[in-house]
Parts: C-alpha cells; sequence; structure tokens
C-alpha cells in the first residue's frame, strides 16, 4: 500500500528564487507561471495547504503587453464601499503611473483566496526597469 506524502511546514526551508524577464512578453502568458512557481505547484512536493513556493523577481513591468485590443479596452476598477464611488483607471494610465501593479493584480487574481494569500504575494517582486536589488541571492531565469 503506498502511502500519500504531505510537505510539512518549516520556517527557514529552501526557497529558489526566479527572475522574468516581462519585456515584449503577453501578460497571459507569464502570469499563470509566475503564480504557479509562488504557490510551488511546479514541485514534487507541492502540497495544497502548505506554503512550498518560490520567489519570484519580475523586471521590465512597463514592457508587458496584452493580446487583440485589450491595451485600449482594459480598466482596473476599485470600489471604496459607498455609493457612486466605483473608479475606473484605462490600462494605459496604470502602465505609465505604476506598470507593477498589471503584473501583480494577474497574478493576485490567480492565487487562492485564503489565509496563505499575503505570505505567497510577499514573495513576488515587479520592478518597473531591468534593474533589481535582489543579486545578491543568484536568481535562476525561469522558463516560460
Amino acid at each position: 500500500m503506498q502511502k500519500t506524502f504531505v510537505a510539512k511546514h518549516r520556517p527557514g526551508s529552501q526557497r529558489r528564487w526566479y527572475l522574468v524577464d516581462a519585456g515584449g512578453k503577453i501578460l497571459g502568458h507569464i502570469a499563470p507561471a509566475i503564480a504557479n512557481t509562488l504557490r510551488g505547484k511546479n514541485k514534487p512536493e507541492f502540497t495544497p495547504h502548505v506554503d512550498t513556493g518560490d520567489y519570484v523577481v519580475v523586471t521590465n513591468a512597463e514592457k508587458i503587453m496584452l493580446t487583440g485590443s485589450k491595451e485600449k479596452q482594459k480598466e482596473y476598477i476599485t470600489h471604496s464601499g459607498y455609493l457612486g464611488h466605483i473608479k475606473r483607471v484605462p490600462f494605459e494610465t496604470v502602465r505609465a503611473k505604476n506598470p507593477a501593479r498589471i503584473i501583480e493584480e494577474a497574478v493576485a487574481g490567480m492565487i487562492p483566496r485564503n489565509k496563505m494569500k499575503k505570505f505567497i504575494m510577499a514573495r513576488l517582486m515587479v520592478y518597473k526597469g531591468p534593474e533589481h536589488p535582489h543579486a545578491g541571492q543568484n536568481p535562476v531565469s525561469l522558463k516560460i
């Protein structure tokens, strides 16, 4: 009889660092790969209720692309909770002001909405340009 392997939470366990260059890549192609790496779904010891994911550093966020006419039609919507206080911000405005938000929101939508989400999302670092301060961790390029 085979036994099912269940990973255990080990504080200080070794997590790998991955680097993704988003320049010229399509958002819908890189976001699932980033989300799966953050959750640890690419590891054989993946267990849904245990955080076994890795760190992901994304560079060149301002050069991300969308397919079709989404660059003109896509809007980011926020609501304060008060009647009529809905804000719609076009994609181009978000790209100009805070391009990291584009990738963060796309990946956050692919992470399960539970207590681990904030810890998983804390391991995602998105930067506007090609430079990042995580060279000391020796991030490996993520295959997408």
